[in-house]
């Protein structure tokens, strides 16, 4: 039985997702792991090996047709194919089917509405709209997701549109500040001025037990005033996000 002749310079993989650049005129490929480019670009993949299918650069990864020794050196100053492949990861671009972005777009979408959700409530009601009813907010605004950002930077630009066709507005952080010593009835006051309300304030012996709620845009401006006026010995304590009474369901 005759042997089958593969090329040398020929590799063949399969359920590959391909990142492709260009450098002097030619064409450089690699061939990655699906789901695994976008996260070694965020740093939450460290290991090369979970990556890279192969160490290996390609001009044309669907043939298997593998670059020249002389073209890399050319193009890239180095042979080295994980350190030229780390390069291609980085400034590469990642070559998806329509279908896979229109699933990546979808999957975006939901993770914008997911974040608007959990991070805002019906101001009439104060309870938290679900998922389904932002996501349909959405569209209704016609937003259209940009995959080039995260999904809390889009929920931060969404909001402002989402309010001119539903009630709207970033959920309330309710918070505990512990503060002693001499600079607590200043520090009391400044806190007083940043809340939206004062639930309670309790003082025992010169220390100080503060409830309150606040806008989260407010959070850093307290969490600095706390630390600079009591020198690192105060405690503020985010208790809860939302604004949703025990017993209470989620709005469909």
């Amino acid at each position: 039985m005759a042997l089958i002749f593969t090329p040398t310079n020929q590799i063949r993989l399969t359920n590959v997702a391909v990142v492709r650049v260009k450098k002097g005129g030619k064409r450089y490929e690699i061939a990655c792991y699906r789901n695994k480019v976008v996260s070694w670009r965020n740093k939450l993949e460290k290991d090369i090996d979970e990556v890279l299918q192969t160490h290996t650069v390609f001009t044309n990864v669907s043939k298997g047709q593998v670059a020249k020794k002389e073209d890399l050196i050319k193009a890239f100053g180095s042979d080295d194919q994980t350190e030229i492949c780390k390069e291609i990861l980085a400034k590469g671009e990642l070559q998806v089917s329509d279908k896979e972005r229109h699933s990546a777009l979808d999957a975006m979408l939901k993770d914008v509405a997911t974040t608007v959700a959990d991070k805002c409530v019906n101001p009439e009601t104060k309870r938290p709209y679900s998922v389904s009813m932002i996501e349909k907010a959405m569209k209704d605004v016609h937003f259209s997701v940009k995959p080039n950002r995260n999904a809390k930077q889009q929920a931060l630009d969404v909001i402002p549109q989402l309010k001119t066709v539903i009630p709207l507005e970033r959920a309330q952080m309710r918070v505990r500040v512990l503060v002693s010593g001499k600079e607590a009835r200043k520090l009391r006051d400044h806190i007083a001025k940043l809340a939206t309300k004062m639930e309670s304030e309790d003082w025992d012996g010169g220390s100080l037990n503060i409830i309150c709620t606040i806008d989260p845009g407010q959070y850093r401006e307290v969490n600095d005033i706390v630390r600079t006026e009591t020198k690192g010995t105060g405690i503020l304590e985010l208790l809860d996000l939302k604004e949703v009474t025990e017993g209470e369901e989620i709005l469909e």
